[in-house]
């Protein structure tokens, strides 16, 4: 009789290899199809709702490493939320106005805006980001990213841009948006003024000079035959002085120098000696700052005044005490020199070029300016040092060009009115990680005015009217016209028609008695775009609420998207428009550098998929601490791989184990299980809790991990381990065989539903696999509560209690292989003698021990000799003196008892006898 066809061995068609890249599309194929995403809404329409709101990405460019990060993520998020007891709808969004959509077509498309018309160049700029929208959202699918990618919502649409204008309006209304003459970030690449969000600092090397200004009017204080130094790192803004600013509790000192006297702040004494070479500088005289008002100095080549000012923001960090101040290209400037009534000069356009203003240098680039300037400087004596420095400077974060300060009229919303608001409400929320909290307040706390205007012509335009006399016009009845007619029509409309057509019909104002209209030309910043999200998509859908649950973004959303909601929510409701802000780092290569084409280590998502599969890559997000920078490399991707196939291959062991198991007719009953299924369905219990508690607390890398540890440690190297002996042995029906495929039936579905928000494609092939499942997508279950394990209360400090003894019998034999006394594990005979009471009652109460040791005899004894001392025990090791059993290759003394099944042990003959013996 050949004895293999007598043993229950493990079947299933479960693969063992994942083949991720080509199944994983045909999977995602059939889910939409399957329409499970719209199943999912409508199997938890009725529950609390969760709301994740999408931060939109710039629909613009192939989606990058980083875009992976952040789009898995919300996924685990959703995809756990609808399986938890929420109805948690997500819809995409998308970001499409602004300049590099205009610059992809005039640089990349060549398109020449001059010939067309700009309702014509906007509707081209409409359809290429489109175009891209379309691109990026098949590759953020390929993702396993699961949303309403129908029904998505964009910025460029009619609602959006309707709901944005009542933003507007409202924040008007309350008088929060006015207009004025302000130096703002400029950025002469863009030709556009720029928000705090759109900046980003890189190293730049600049001009270092100090500057002489000649005292003309000393007043009481100095005699006249003074100057004072100033410092500054922009050469190109000298034509602009116009002031030069002191602090006024400053002490200042007039240092003899050769024949020369100089103005200085006395703390910085010994720093301006080293830098201008001084040799026995001598002070002659001091004062305080405020003793200094309003004495006059001449500008160093111009014919007009530089007077003495005083100004809090001036410090002994660096420079002189003594600061050049043009008002038209420096916000501390400007507004210092507001008070003393002095005008703005601002004589560069906006290209960056120096006007008529700046005479001797009219035409040229600013930059290029700064050598013919201290040239200048040099030819009338005035400059006394010139030297290089590198420093991190403001740069456009579009073009990567350096920006400037530029005074130009701009459209504001004055944060300031409303800002203990913002400050007030960011106390209220839960911030992932903490340190965002401090981060937003920061920034809030410092912030001014929001610059909100734009040079540009891709955007949505603010819409205020100009009367005769040029005074803007905002009021609720404009507002509401022009809300209706872009949700009609579309923002193309303020372009295409007249003021007096856009206007309502029989619309007078004071401010144009002739009914002469004007309109303005700017459109408003890309921030105040997406920041008006939570009015167009939380309170403009019927599947979404304001306060969103959750926004989660790149920790450089801190200045940005979540700066402009809180901002723009608050202003119009009083209240923040989110409850949760979850932050994530950014990706660097394996070696922590950032990703750059130059070093060659750009990681695309991909070529990832194809490669590997897109659930390696989500089973990477679910490993890192992704609130801090995170890496990514393919050596980290291969640790990943063979974590995963672990995971594939522990599942499909119990697979094969159910083959012949029908949870309806097959399962035992909880309380009739044996002690360590239940002991292991009571393991399975704390991993269910801990998971859920990880999940819930927005942390994916303790459950890769615990996940990972459960199926290497308590399973595969102790449950599934020993109970091959039982599985593949015993008769079909025997009951411990029964008990152990009701735990392997518990812990596989348990486990499928935990890691179907990180690895769906995998998840839901092996739910295809598992008898009696009913449902036709394991995304439509719900992740089971923790449960108490009957009868099992008084049992979990004994289990334990074993697991401990357990690791000192693997010790000992462990040692006895080493040793040469056994091969395998079943040739061992093992004498256990308990070093104390609890060990000894323990042992004495498990069956079947040899079996959960897989030794082929295990005994508990007194006393033994030969014996090795552990923690709890003491062991001897030896070979079994039976014969090995042809059929379960246990050694057994038993072997050739039975006459009809010599080569049998005899439990595996009377199995035969029983079950298999015509």
């Amino acid at each position: 009789m050949d004895y293999k066809e007598t043993l229950l061995m493990p079947k299933t068609k479960f693969p063992m290899r994942g083949n991720l890249p080509n199944k994983e599309p045909l999977r995602q194929e059939l889910w939409e199809e399957n329409n499970i995403y719209e199943k999912s809404q409508q199997r938890t329409e009725g529950r609390p709702s969760f709301i994740l709101h999408d931060g939109p990405p710039y629909a613009n460019g192939d989606l990058h490493i980083g875009h992976a990060l952040n789009k898995i993520l919300k996924d685990f998020i959703t995809r756990y939320k609808s399986m938890s007891g929420y109805h948690a709808p997500y819809v995409p969004g998308w970001d499409t106005h602004g300049l590099p959509v205009e610059t992809a077509l005039t640089k990349k498309k060549k398109i020449n805006r001059k010939k067309l018309s700009i309702a014509e160049f906007r509707q081209m700029c409409a359809d290429y980001a489109m175009g891209q929208l379309d691109r990026q959202r098949s590759q953020f699918k390929a993702l396993g990213v699961r949303g309403d990618w129908d029904n998505p919502y964009i910025t460029l649409t009619k609602d959006y841009e309707a709901a944005q204008i009542r933003v507007f309006g409202e924040m008007a209304k309350k008088g929060y948006i006015y207009k004025g003459l302000k130096p703002v970030y400029w950025s002469p690449s863009s030709e556009s003024a720029l928000a705090e969000a759109e900046i980003e600092y890189h190293d730049k090397r600049s001009p270092s000079i100090y500057v002489a200004f000649q005292v003309t009017d000393g007043k009481d204080l100095l005699s006249g035959n003074e100057k004072f130094i100033i410092w500054t790192t922009t050469p190109w803004t000298i034509p602009a002085n116009l002031a030069i600013s002191v602090h006024p509790d400053l002490e200042y000192a007039v240092v003899r120098v050769n024949d020369e006297k100089f103005v200085i702040a006395h703390d910085m004494l010994e720093m301006v000696s080293n830098e201008l070479e001084w040799e026995n500088p001598e002070v002659v005289q001091t004062f305080k700052g405020q003793e200094a008002d309003k004495i006059v100095t001449r500008h160093p080549f111009y014919d007009r005044d530089s007077l003495v000012i005083l100004g809090d923001h001036v410090t002994t960090e660096a420079g002189t005490g003594c600061v050049h101040t043009a008002p038209g290209h420096g916000e501390d400037d400007f507004f210092v020199s507001k008070k003393y009534g002095i005008d703005v000069l601002c004589p560069v356009d906006e290209k960056g070029y120096f006007t008529d203003e700046a005479p001797g240098f009219e035409g040229m680039f600013y930059d290029q300016a700064n050598k013919e300037i201290t040239q200048k400087l040099d030819e009338v004596g005035a400059l006394l040092k010139l030297s290089f420095i590198t420093h991190s400077y403001p740069h456009d974060w579009r073009t990567k060009k350096p920006t400037i300060f530029r005074a130009t009229s701009q459209w504001f919303a004055s944060i300031k009115d409303f800002r203990q608001n913002i400050l007030d409400e960011i106390k209220e929320i839960n911030w992932y990680p903490s340190w965002g909290e401090t981060r937003l307040h920061n920034m809030v706390r410092d912030r001014e005015d929001w610059c909100i205007s734009r040079q540009r012509t891709w955007g949505v335009p603010i819409p205020v009217f100009y009367g005769e006399d040029r005074t803007p016009i905002i009021t609720d009845e404009t507002i509401e016209h022009v809300s209706a007619l872009f949700k009609e029509h579309g923002s193309n409309v303020w372009f295409e028609w007249e003021a007096k057509e856009l206007l309502p019909e029989g619309f007078t104002s004071e401010h144009s008695p002739n009914g002469t209209f004007t309109k303005e030309t700017d459109i408003m910043d890309v921030w105040f775009d997406s920041g008006s999200s939570h009015e167009a998509v939380l309170v403009g859908r019927e599947d979404h609420r304001r306060p969103a649950d959750v926004y989660l973004e790149g920790s450089d959303q801190y200045r940005g998207w979540f700066n402009s909601s809180i901002s723009t929510a608050v202003a119009v409701t009083g209240k923040a428009p989110y409850k949760n802000i979850i932050s994530h780092g950014f990706v660097l290569d394996g070696q922590g550098r950032k990703m750059s084409k130059s070093l060659g280590n750009v990681m695309d998502p991909a070529k990832v998929q194809k490669q590997l599969g897109v659930d390696i890559l989500r089973l990477w997000v679910s490993s890192v601490d992704y609130q801090a920078d995170v890496r990514i490399s393919q050596e980290i991707l291969k640790q990943i791989s063979e974590a995963y196939r672990k995971i594939r291959n522990t599942i499909r062991f119990m697979l094969a184990n159910l083959s012949d198991f029908d949870p309806a007719k097959d399962a035992v009953a909880e309380e009739d299980m044996e002690e360590v299924d239940r002991y292991m369905l009571h393991r399975l219990q704390g991993l269910l809790a801990s998971v859920r508690e990880s999940y819930d607390k927005f942390e994916y890398s303790p459950i890769y991990h615990q996940i990972h540890n459960f199926c290497a440690a308590d399973l595969s190297s102790f449950y599934l381990d020993f109970a091959k002996d039982v599985l593949y042995i015993e008769a079909k029906d025997q009951h411990r065989r029964r008990s152990i495929q009701t735990g392997y039936y518990e812990i596989l579905t348990t486990l499928v539903k935990l890691l179907t928000p990180i690895i769906p494609h995998t998840a839901d092939e092996i739910w295809e696999y598992i008898p009696g499942t009913k449902e036709e997508s394991v995304q439509l279950t719900d992740i089971p509560e923790p449960r108490e394990i009957k009868g099992f209360d008084m049992l979990n400090d004994k289990w334990d209690h074993f697991m401990q003894v357990r690791d000192d019998v693997l010790k000992a034999l462990e040692e006895a292989r080493n040793e040469k006394v056994i091969g395998k594990s079943l040739e061992a005979k093992i004498t256990i003698v308990p070093k104390d009471e609890q060990t000894k009652e323990v042992l004495q109460s498990i069956p079947n021990l040899h079996q959960l040791f897989i030794v082929s005899e295990a005994t508990i004894t007194e006393t033994a000799e030969g014996t090795k001392d552990y923690q709890y025990v003491s062991i001897t090791v030896e070979a079994h003196p039976g014969e090995k059993c042809e059929r379960c290759w246990t050694a057994s003394e038993t072997v050739g008892e039975d006459q009809d099944h010599p080569t049998l042990c005899s439990r595996c003959a009377d199995v035969v006898k029983k079950h298999y013996t015509a």
